[in-house]
């Protein structure tokens, strides 16, 4: 392999990676749960950036049932995340293997 064809491409992956990381930025999705008692949003780094609680499901004597709705709109915003990323940045990264990223 050629030197300096490699360090090219170095160079195009890093830019691709900006421009990634810049778009993961922008990337935000709801997912909710309970008929959108619970609502939780992500950014496309995966980080929890909202969650709604409907104040009827918010009863001290079933915790329980709170903590599995937001798991569950937890998830379901993962995915609709995981989705916008497949659209956005798909093919720019189709040949890297990102672990949890089906791309």
């Amino acid at each position: 392999m050629n030197p300096f064809e490699l360090v090219k491409n170095l160079g195009n992956m890093k830019e691709q990676l900006e421009e990634a990381q810049s778009k993961l930025s922008q990337i935000t999705a709801t997912g909710s749960a309970g008929g959108n008692m619970v609502t939780v949003t992500l950014n496309g780094r995966f980080e929890i950036v909202d969650i709604n609680l409907d104040p009827i499901c918010v009863d001290n004597r079933d915790v329980g049932m709170l903590q599995d709705l937001i798991k569950a709109a937890h998830h379901a915003a993962m995915e609709n995340v995981q989705e916008q990323i497949k659209g956005q940045l798909g093919p720019m990264m189709s040949g890297m293997n990102l672990p949890g990223m089906n791309l």
